[in-house]
């Protein structure tokens, strides 16, 4: 019997980049994940291609070495160098810009959740026609009360701010459409660059879902990411670029202009 439903979408492209300061103890499990999965994807006819970035943001152990060691092995793995340290925001930056996959992961060394996931999240980009899927932690207790308490703080900032609607929106779990990385132009240098990246999509227009996932907190190495100082600058940069981020129009698609992005939830 011929079915009468269209052929899955399937992705020419999936690029998965992982920004990285000093991440010698990771970086390996890292890659090796993100190519576990993607030859996986590939095997399921799910995407036809894919291509592995690290982005050594300068980094002063043996991460570069490492790097570029895993690149001249699998010529799917790629390396970005920064000359000088650009924090959380141009590594990102630099990772979107370096990314060539018509759909693109970026996620952090320390594999806070289990790789698997991806496959998930590109089912519900593909099911529900999403630009955005961007997950949310669904048991937070293992990285501590410190971090749980600015988070809950922070979160409820961007909402109130921004009118967004997602949680945890600094999760290291942003999987974008093409699309959405062609017309959005990021300015953050520090850790607001996750907010910013879903707030001028969702204020663009673009659909943003969410899925929670399982939590696997760092257990090697050094997180910057509750210092005092890198709290401080992502403060400032979200009041500095409110007025920007409130100019944002929708982004038109063949000459409709598309609705506001809900931040919607998937099971």
């Amino acid at each position: 019997m011929t079915s009468l439903l269209p052929p899955p979408e399937t992705f020419k492209k999936l690029s998965i980049f992982f920004p990285m300061w000093n991440e010698e103890l990771y970086i390996h499990r890292a890659v090796g994940a993100a190519v576990e999965i993607c030859e996986q994807l590939v095997a399921e006819e799910q995407i036809a291609d894919y291509e592995i970035i690290v982005v050594d943001d300068a980094s002063t152990d043996t991460t570069p070495q490492l790097a570029d060691a895993l690149a001249a092995a699998d010529h799917h793995v790629r390396v970005v160098h920064h000359p000088h340290n650009r924090k959380l925001g141009g590594s990102i930056k630099s990772g979107l810009a370096a990314a060539t996959g018509d759909v693109v992961l970026y996620t952090d060394a320390d594999l806070p959740f289990e790789m698997l996931e991806l496959v998930r999240a590109l089912r519900v980009l593909r099911t529900y026609e999403a630009d955005v899927v961007s997950a949310y932690r669904l048991d937070r207790t293992g990285e501590g009360p410190r971090r749980a308490v600015y988070s809950f703080f922070y979160n409820g900032l961007v909402q109130a701010m921004f009118g967004t609607r997602l949680r945890d929106i600094n999760f290291a779990f942003k999987l974008c459409r093409r699309q959405v990385i062609d017309h959005v132009e990021l300015v953050s240098e520090g850790s607001f660059i996750d907010a910013e990246l879903v707030i001028r999509a969702q204020r663009s227009g673009f659909q943003i879902l969410q899925i929670g996932v399982d939590y696997f907190p760092r257990t090697r190495g050094v997180s910057t990411l509750s210092s005092w100082s890198v709290i401080r600058t992502m403060v400032g940069e979200m009041f500095r670029l409110r007025s920007d981020l409130k100019r944002v129009e929708p982004f038109r698609r063949a000459g409709v202009e598309t609705p506001a992005g809900t931040g919607a939830e998937v099971a």
